[in-house]
């Protein structure tokens, strides 16, 4: 496996008001010593060039959001030239924040589908479709208008998808070859149906421990890691587990040391 760290892990997060964000040194350090070789770089910014070879990680890729369904807007001027590793792509809505979104009309969902297809022909398969809470690509009939309507590939983020009513490990079989990256996340499925629900924003699920550590949650990682396995697929396996921190009192490595333990195991398994 391809086997990359991501900043979120840590509590970093592009979100104003997200919760305590640790200095790049600490969660590098901290990558480097639980034996990462690659990470994704974290919101715009907090990432400076070269930092991530000075800790002697990888760059596997990076998350943009960026507004695709507006037709006033034109997003591939905003977007990077080029990017180490993955452009991972979400449908922003144009508000800070996943805890609301607008209705897509149809207008705004030809533009949207029109958009992935420019970016599709611009980047290739190196820029992916994050379906992501909050975005205006979430539901499970959002995720499948996107692939019966153009060409992007997917970034297969296995909490995201199960969150917005998405079997993560039944995509990994039915469209193995639309994952171009994938972000591993484990998820508590009662926090997650409260979300659904609409008893919880999806801010105050995260802070309730709605990601948890690999193999610790509902989603089955084994069969979407065989799955793509068996499909041939070579990209990144990103580990994220969504965390909003108090402060630097708190250790979150813990739990990705949980989740690479989980991945070892579960590596000498199905290898």
């Amino acid at each position: 496996m391809r086997l990359a760290g991501a900043p979120i892990s840590w509590g970093v997060c592009e979100v104003p008001g997200w919760g305590h964000q640790l200095p790049p040194s600490r969660v590098l350090a901290e990558m480097v010593a639980l034996g990462l070789t690659a990470s994704e770089l974290g919101p715009d910014g907090y990432l400076r060039p070269g930092l991530l070879e000075e800790y002697g990680l990888r760059p596997a890729g990076q998350f943009h959001p960026v507004v695709l369904h507006d037709p006033g807007h034109d997003p591939l001027p905003g977007l990077p030239d080029d990017v180490p590793g993955m452009l991972v792509l979400a449908a922003a809505t144009g508000v800070d924040g996943y805890d609301a979104r607008p209705a897509l009309d149809e207008r705004g969902w030809d533009t949207l589908l029109a958009n992935l297809d420019r970016v599709a022909a611009a980047y290739g398969p190196a820029a992916g479709l994050h379906p992501h809470v909050g975005t205006m690509v979430e539901t499970r009939q959002e995720v499948a208008r996107v692939l019966d309507g153009s060409a992007i590939p997917l970034c297969l983020d296995t909490g995201h998808l199960l969150i917005g009513g998405t079997d993560p490990a039944e995509l990994a079989v039915t469209h193995a070859a639309r994952v171009a990256h994938v972000h591993l996340k484990d998820v508590d499925a009662a926090l997650a149906a409260q979300v659904t629900r609409a008893e919880l924003t999806y801010t105050q699920a995260v802070g309730k421990g709605l990601y948890r550590p690999l193999g610790q949650g509902d989603v089955d990682i084994a069969a979407i890691v065989a799955a793509l396995g068996a499909s041939g697929y070579t990209g990144w396996y990103v580990m994220e587990q969504d965390v909003i921190l108090t402060g630097p009192h708190q250790d979150p490595a813990a739990d990705v040391s949980s989740s690479l333990a989980y991945l070892s195991e579960l590596s000498g398994a199905v290898g």
